[in-house]
């Protein structure tokens, strides 16, 4: 190789590093090492966060009986261990079971055929070879047409979850139920296995142990996923992705 075609191919290597971004630089830096774990932030400090606005019934006026220990709203005499108030921690059992089986098929034919002749007219069958020589009136039109289609598709998938996972009541809506936020990091040797789990509960389908099914969370998002050397072996090359994007076939 001559030093022309060295100082092309470290060009070429720089300028490959440089579109890459800063998260080749990141990734390069670890080489070695085992990816970080997030540091534990407050979830309402994120750029990203945005509080939830769902539709709200009329606010109910609160009657105080009078030399009454009982207070409106209450669950019990004694403390309640559940969650009820921002800050309060609540376990997620994420229990999700999905699975779908589908295969559809269309068909269609048709054929068509016209014919079209004047082999008499009157007798003005003649008068019109003679204008026009070459035309056969029994003959003047004859026109075949055939289309077909078939097409054929299926979807089979199956998906199961099931994990615990603690999550923060972030927020109280006006009609008393409870938005909450969670995420778990896991990393086993040189890969983190992330869980993240949100939505809008009710506070009466917290269980007796301050835990809630999943299917009981309305506006769920449940994420499960992972990053590290193996996900990024499975990700396709930043080149492969801009060209899929690109090209139109």
């Amino acid at each position: 190789m001559t030093h022309r075609q060295s100082l092309k191919a470290l060009a070429f290597l720089l300028a490959t590093v440089a579109l890459s971004g800063c998260n080749t630089a990141e990734r390069l830096a670890s080489v070695g090492r085992a990816p970080a774990l997030s540091a534990i932030d407050d979830p309402t400090a994120s750029a990203d966060y945005k509080p939830v606005r769902m539709p709200m019934p009329d606010p109910v006026p609160v009657n105080h009986a009078a030399n009454s220990l009982w207070q409106q709203g209450s669950r019990s005499f004694f403390k309640d261990q559940r969650a009820r108030q921002i800050g309060d921690l609540v376990t997620v059992k994420v229990n999700f079971k999905d699975s779908a089986d589908i295969a559809n098929e269309t068909k269609r034919a048709r054929t068509n055929s016209d014919s079209m002749g004047v082999p008499n007219l009157f007798g003005l069958e003649t008068n019109a070879q003679k204008a026009l020589p070459g035309v056969t009136p029994s003959a003047l039109l004859n026109a075949q047409s055939t289309s077909a289609s078939d097409g054929v598709g299926s979807v089979k998938r199956a998906e199961t979850l099931a994990t615990n996972i603690a999550a923060v009541v972030t927020q109280i809506l006006p009609n008393g139920n409870m938005v909450i936020e969670g995420k778990q990091e896991v990393r086993v040797n040189f890969e983190i296995r992330e869980l993240i789990v949100g939505g809008v509960i009710r506070p009466e389908d917290i269980e007796n142990d301050n835990t809630i099914e999943s299917m009981k969370i309305a506006e769920a998002r449940i994420a499960y996923g992972g990053r590290g050397q193996i996900s990024d072996v499975q990700q396709p090359r930043y080149g492969q992705q801009v060209m899929d994007v690109i090209l139109p076939f």
